[in-house]
């Protein structure tokens, strides 16, 4: 996951991960990347419903922009366990930014669409804050997963099952929760070296055909498929098709999912950019540009005809990318820290071991 600040520190970019690594910039471009991607994607939405091109390319990105965030949210989770500094950041870095923008969030809807009757509940998440909630449940459950001998089967079983019933409910978007999962579970089986097998030349070249045989196919399927499917939080039944095609579609999307990511890692540069940096403050870009989307959808921002036409749209991709890089940035993440990072040592008792060295030094 993102982190604040531009330390040297791989614990920034997960909570829970070792404090005293330099930072790896093909996993802050790859997050800074995936970041801009999520926000265009919303950034459509308003717009796809009258454009077939848009929609085949919305249903592109939603395939994979997700899954990639997951996979390397999974990856940095590898360390955790439930140590008290680990469990304090996941705490200070994941549930308490969850409770605080669910109710930003529900408090804004009732102002801007005028819903004063919305409701306020942490356990049915709204919008964007469902990733905070499944990461927070994901990485309590990293533990098990180590045990567990085929752990990735194991996790696509669950999606599979998920599926089938329609009873979940919307509590802690479960669905959503056990649907994705089986990247998560992906990211913590993996290694660096895993990493490097897509980003060799021939993978970068045959993902260039990939990608646009993958624009073909949605463009096909635009009139055919429900996009809803790649949401992953509705059981078949919701969706309207027999309960055995759920298993079915979690596993055909999966590997086309894990496909375009792996095309889109193929691409993701190695060496520090301009935007590197960006990549430690992803979170904020997540959770801050959903006001300006929804937003935008309220005020009718996205109401003018001349926004569904193509410079229209090429004009509103542009935008989001600049929004959710601004977002990123340090001036942005000094303003919301106490949010997204709180340190609330307050809240909680001193680790022992942490005591335990510090008279030590004052010993000596």
């Amino acid at each position: 996951m993102p982190a604040p600040r531009p330390a040297r520190s791989q614990t920034s970019t997960a909570p829970g991960t070792r404090p005293d690594k330099p930072r790896d910039a093909f996993f802050d471009n790859a997050k800074y990347l995936a970041i801009v991607l999520v926000a265009v994607g919303h950034a459509w939405e308003p717009l796809k419903g009258r454009s077939r091109v848009l929609e085949a390319a919305y249903m592109v990105v939603y395939a994979f922009h997700m899954p990639a965030f997951i996979i390397i949210s999974g990856y940095f989770s590898r360390s955790f366990d439930f140590r008290a500094d680990r469990l304090k950041r996941l705490v200070t870095g994941v549930a308490v930014p969850y409770v605080v923008f669910e109710v930003a969030y529900v408090l804004f809807k009732r102002w801007a669409d005028d819903d004063p009757s919305l409701p306020i509940s942490l356990l049915d998440p709204w919008f964007l804050t469902w990733f905070l909630c499944a990461l927070f449940v994901w990485r309590l459950t990293t533990p098990l997963w180590k045990l567990v001998r085929w752990p990735l089967l194991v996790a696509l079983a669950v999606a599979m099952l998920a599926t089938t019933s329609p009873d979940i409910g919307d509590d802690l978007d479960l669905q959503r929760v056990l649907q994705f999962l089986p990247f998560f579970v992906l990211g913590l089986c993996m290694k660096p070296e895993h990493f490097q097998l897509v980003r060799r030349r021939e993978v970068r070249i045959l993902s260039v055909p990939v990608f646009a045989a993958a624009l073909v196919v949605s463009w096909w399927a635009v009139p055919r498929m429900n996009p809803a499917w790649f949401y992953h939080r509705d059981s078949a039944r919701e969706l309207g098709v027999p309960w055995w095609v759920g298993p079915v579609m979690v596993l055909a999307l999966f590997g086309c999912s894990l496909l375009l990511t792996a095309c889109f890692f193929a691409w993701v540069p190695r060496r520090r950019m301009w935007f590197t940096a960006l990549g430690a403050g992803t979170l904020y870009g997540y959770l801050l540009h959903g006001f300006l989307v929804k937003g935008g959808d309220y005020w009718g921002w996205f109401d003018h005809k001349w926004l569904h036409r193509p410079l229209g749209e090429i004009f509103v991709t542009l935008v989001a990318g600049v929004a959710v890089t601004l977002l990123c940035t340090v001036p942005v993440r000094r303003v919301f820290r106490f949010a997204m990072e709180p340190g609330m040592e307050w809240a909680f008792k001193r680790d022992a071991t942490e005591l335990a060295r510090e008279r030590a030094k004052a010993a000596a």
